[in-house]
């Protein structure tokens, strides 16, 4: 029974295991955005099983730690939106381009060298292999058309606007697909929205509309600062966020943990159902529940609880497992702190 007020979920990802992939390989270096298959453990004839394991793994941590909505941990992806953008036509992933990253730096991508199209489903088989395992409700995750579309070295469209709205039609086959394969939410991970705000404002909005369009059922587009394991500088706001209130979407998430948020920027956001990032991934330090309480206390002096949803600031990926679990734990206690104050 999920409950109705102030539930609790992930963002996206959990803590992977050593066994399963090289962490301090994956850890040196900025998020992958070519295929990185060199940083799993397991050889490639047992990798998708030991995916499936590690997946179980992460569904009952979540299950035991008490969370509300589970996800599949993204143990099968070297990064959120790798797996993705390299499953599509017209990308050549054998000759890489290259891409700024949102630090500045030059990084390996996708070369896009015809029309992206999705050729097949990508992710059906997580959220059939999620929904098989758990019976509680259940979220998957896409990397969103206007970040994937910074994220490829175009060779081939007119325009970077152009671009993003093949990959927008990419995902929304693509969603369309996981809610028939039995997913409860669905979220678009939009971190470059945040990251690019020019780019953003001209065409990531209507990018991410076109994503959105005619889908029935509980969508979230996910804003971060990056993985603070990689990012270790935080701005004081969003550069973009109140223009989502003309996005289509049902929900936001956002981090305001370790950034220490100004809350006030969810006034701006009012019918909007709100994801607030609660835990601070900068440290390994595990949160008391009354820390978490506070932090959930300061979004609803500006938003109705009703419309908050309690989250991470950002994906567990690169925490130690017991930090990991550990932190949930501190996030469902805090929740149920500020529950039982509100009478829910």
């Amino acid at each position: 029974m999920t409950n109705t007020l102030l539930p609790t979920t992930l963002v996206g990802s959990y803590a992977m295991p050593d066994w399963l992939i090289d962490r301090e390989k994956l850890a040196s270096r900025f998020p992958p955005r070519t295929r990185a298959l060199e940083l799993w453990r397991v050889a490639p004839e047992f990798l998708e099983e030991a995916q499936d394991d590690a997946t179980l793994l992460a569904i009952r941590d979540q299950e035991r730690a008490g969370l509300d909505i589970v996800t599949d941990g993204e143990l099968r992806r070297e990064s959120y939106s790798n797996r993705f953008a390299t499953a599509l036509d017209g990308v050549d992933i054998d000759n890489p381009g290259t891409a700024l990253d949102r630090s500045g730096h030059p990084n390996p991508v996708p070369r896009v060298v015809g029309p992206v199209r999705r050729k097949h489903p990508v992710e059906v088989r997580d959220v059939e292999f999620l929904r098989a395992n758990t019976d509680r409700r259940i979220k998957i995750t896409v990397p969103g058309p206007f970040t994937m579309s910074q994220q490829a070295q175009n060779d081939h469209y007119d325009s970077l606007a152009e671009m993003s709205l093949d990959y927008a039609v990419a995902v929304n086959e693509e969603i369309q697909d996981l809610f028939a394969a039995g997913a409860d939410i669905v979220q678009i991970d939009e971190p470059y929205l945040q990251a690019r705000p020019a780019a953003a404002e001209e065409y990531g909005l209507q990018a991410l509309n076109r994503a959105l369009l005619g889908i029935v059922g509980e969508t979230v587009v996910h804003l971060c600062f990056g993985y603070a394991a990689i990012i270790h500088e935080r701005p004081e706001g969003y550069s973009f966020l109140p223009q989502l209130a003309q996005c289509t979407v049902d929900s936001i998430s956002i981090e305001t943990a370790q950034s220490n948020l100004d809350c006030s920027v969810l006034e701006e956001l009012p019918g909007k159902t709100m994801l607030i990032g609660v835990l601070d991934l900068s440290t390994h330090e595990v949160e008391t529940p009354d820390v978490v309480a506070a932090r959930i206390r300061r979004a609803l002096a500006h938003h109705p609880a009703e419309q908050i949803v309690v989250a991470p600031d950002c994906g567990l990926k690169y925490l130690p497992r017991d930090v990991a679990f550990g932190k949930m734990c501190a996030m469902v206690d805090g929740a149920k702190i500020v529950r039982a104050e509100l009478g829910g």
